[in-house]
């Protein structure tokens, strides 16, 4: 919490949080099913880490949004929800899997504090990043968590972050569709098939790390936090923004990852809808979401 998230290494979150009244939070939730649902099959399985942008209301910080822009906001915590209800209900379903929960939770506020662009931070990974937008923060929040996952969480091989990251996705997969970001292709189909038997749906993005890393080049820091050329396959360079914070260990002990940006599906007529839910429950396994039921 608050000045603790700085002194253990958060930048990201904390740098989001530290110019508002609530001081930011990063909650870690675990949930261990119970003996009497698991057979062998399910003990030889590994964790499922999730982790939830939390952005409880976004301004966009000094890089302010515009009145209009602004307005509806308050859902800029949908992954979070998302990943929590999915949790949640996982637990009350006794879920025959290992379940992590991450949540990143901050209020992107204008005040004496806060970040600005210009500023230099050090994300919990260790890269530095160079702020050339604070209204692009989900992902420098997101990034601790999965850097904090990746390094930490040595029975996870699965790593899935969930928020309502960028515009862009609209343009990506549109309004009913979240888009979605992996380094492996069969969890790309996996994660598609969760959506159609959830009603969660999702399609994925271009994955091409290769090529886009280039848009966030810094001359001052190992990167910046948002792209050069907005035209760029923006939606796939912010989930590459995250992925390039996960440890370097896991990437060789082939662990997972996969990014759902639903910025689109989250909300509908100025209300959030619940996206998020079924997709979790779905990957998970849970009872009524698992290919297997």
């Amino acid at each position: 919490v608050g000045e603790e998230l700085k002194e253990k290494g958060y930048g990201g979150i904390y740098n989001v949080g530290k110019g508002a009244t609530h001081p930011p939070r990063l909650v870690i939730m675990t949930y261990d099913p119970p003996k009497d649902v698991l057979t062998e099959e399910d003990e030889e399985q590994s964790a499922i880490t999730l982790v939830g942008k939390g952005i409880v209301y976004d301004t966009g910080g000094l890089a302010i949004k515009s009145r209009v822009g602004m307005c509806g906001m308050k859902h800029d915590m949908g992954g979070a929800a998302g990943v929590l209800g999915g949790f949640t209900a996982a637990v009350r379903l006794r879920t025959p899997r290992k379940i992590r929960l991450m949540l990143c939770l901050a209020e992107n506020a204008i005040g004496p504090k806060s970040v600005r662009n210009d500023d230099i931070i050090t994300q919990y990974s260790g890269k530095t990043v160079e702020i050339n937008n604070s209204d692009a923060e989900g992902r420098l929040v997101l990034s601790d968590a999965v850097a904090h996952a990746t390094k930490h969480f040595d029975d996870s091989d699965l790593v899935v972050d969930m928020a309502t990251l960028t515009g862009a996705q609209l343009v990506s997969t549109g309004k009913m569709h979240a888009a979605i970001l992996t380094n492996k292709e069969e969890l790309e189909h996996t994660a598609v098939k969760a959506g159609l038997t959830s009603g969660d749906l999702c399609y994925p993005l271009l994955y091409a790390p290769e090529l886009l890393k280039k848009e966030f080049n810094s001359k001052v820091a190992d990167m910046k936090n948002s792209v050069k050329d907005r035209s760029n396959a923006q939606c796939s360079c912010a989930g590459h923004f995250i992925e390039s914070h996960i440890d370097s260990d896991y990437i060789e002990r082939d662990g997972g990852w996969l990014h759902v940006d639903m910025a689109g599906p989250g909300t509908k007529a100025e209300r959030g809808t619940g996206y998020g839910v079924g997709l979790v429950l779905s990957l998970v396994g849970a009872a009524g979401f698992s290919s297997r039921n």
